[in-house]
């Protein structure tokens, strides 16, 4: 950490905070909600919750009674095991770049930052607490830059099954992938060995291969491609050929939606609308053609996708999810804005949210975790 975070003095008093849940679901959201909500009320405090992000505040015709909504005990009573958010959420509706639509039904993007401010001002809200990854987080240090002036205090818990959001150990639903990969990946082990095929397991991380590198290893698959490390095909088919050779007739290689080879680009589903992002897909059906025909075995590809984002957290992404929503409201209590909770071993600390916007947590290439690997014989396509 390289400034201290330092609360402010000068604001009045809370009696209001808003919670907003954006980007992907991820398992533990709601027992994040649920400690947000209950230390809330044990201040005396009343909370909130915007929809969809901010679309509960920008997107009156999808909610035109209850886009901002208040929060009782009761609605959060035995939610923590619960996946997804009570919230919803949203990774199409960035107020920085909000698209609008002209009459001739052309689309063009505007910042509504300040709309949500002053939304909440009217509302007489204090303070948002902004939950989600490493896009929420930018928009979270934007209102908190333009807020504070007057009077909105902003903090934000880091969220993200890909744990690539920097200044954190680990952020909750990780760990719930994680090991729902591993329990997949385990099954394909019985399937591809009796078939004697190739499986090419499919699992998400755009940009950071954490969730292929650790269920991957969990699992023993034999090849691992992350986006840190480019790969090289004849790399991989020569571990297969390998194995071939020594009596295991079989294979499998777990690949992150974002791997890329040394010599191309990541695969794209979809290409980034206006306001929008790319979609990735497809690497996985890719490898499987591509390994298929350099060792003539056969080869299956499966994706496990949004699958990893579903389902009911671990109990360790429970308790994380629970420390981070009673972390924001006491942050919140001692006077802290624009800074985010990080989970950091025994206890969570606060970095500023100017260290964390815009940036992402690659898996180190020195990092012990890779190492092992290495060590254990796994293929990294290099």
């Amino acid at each position: 950490m390289t400034n201290s975070p330092v609360p402010t003095t000068t604001l009045k008093p809370i009696r209001r905070i808003a919670i907003s849940t954006g980007g992907g679901d991820a398992p533990g959201l709601n027992a994040v909600i649920r400690a947000v909500v209950l230390a809330a009320l044990q201040r005396g405090w009343e909370c909130f919750g915007i929809r969809e992000g901010f679309n509960g505040i920008l997107r009156p015709d999808r909610f035109p009674v209850d886009g901002v909504f208040k929060i009782s005990k009761d609605q959060v009573r035995g939610i923590s095991h619960l996946g997804g958010t009570m919230l919803g959420t949203t990774n199409h509706g960035n107020p920085m770049r909000f698209v609008m639509k002209n009459a001739d039904g052309s689309e063009y993007e505007v910042d509504r930052t300040d709309d949500i401010i002053q939304h909440l001002r009217q509302m007489q809200i204090d303070a948002l607490i902004c939950v989600g990854g490493d896009g929420t987080l930018t928009i979270a240090h934007a209102l908190h830059q333009r807020g504070l002036a007057q009077g909105l205090r902003v903090i934000g818990v880091p969220k993200t099954i890909d744990n690539d959001l920097d200044k954190t150990y680990t952020t909750f639903g990780f760990d719930t992938a994680v090991a729902f990969a591993t329990d997949c990946i385990d099954r394909l082990h019985s399937t591809a060995e009796s078939h004697r095929r190739i499986m090419v397991v499919e699992v998400m991380g755009r940009y950071a291969g954490w969730i292929a590198l650790h269920a991957g290893m969990a699992s023993s698959a034999h090849a691992i491609l992350i986006p840190e490390i480019p790969y090289d095909i004849a790399q991989v088919a020569k571990k297969i050929h390998a194995r071939t050779k020594a009596g295991r007739h079989y294979s499998i290689v777990v690949v992150a939606e974002g791997a890329r080879a040394k010599d191309g680009q990541r695969v794209l589903e979809e290409q980034a609308q206006l306001g929008g992002v790319e979609r990735l897909g497809g690497i996985g059906e890719q490898l499987a053609r591509q390994l298929e025909a350099l060792t003539g075995k056969e080869a299956r590809a499966v994706v496990l996708g949004h699958l990893l984002r579903g389902g009911s957290p671990t109990s360790f992404d429970r308790l994380s999810a629970l420390r981070f929503g009673a972390a924001a409201v006491r942050a919140l209590d001692q006077g802290f804005s624009g800074i985010m909770i990080s989970l950091a071993f025994p206890n969570v600390e606060y970095v500023n949210l100017d260290e964390v916007a815009g940036r992402m947590k690659a898996v180190p290439l020195d990092g012990d975790t890779l190492q092992t690997g290495r060590d254990i014989g796994i293929c990294f396509g290099d």
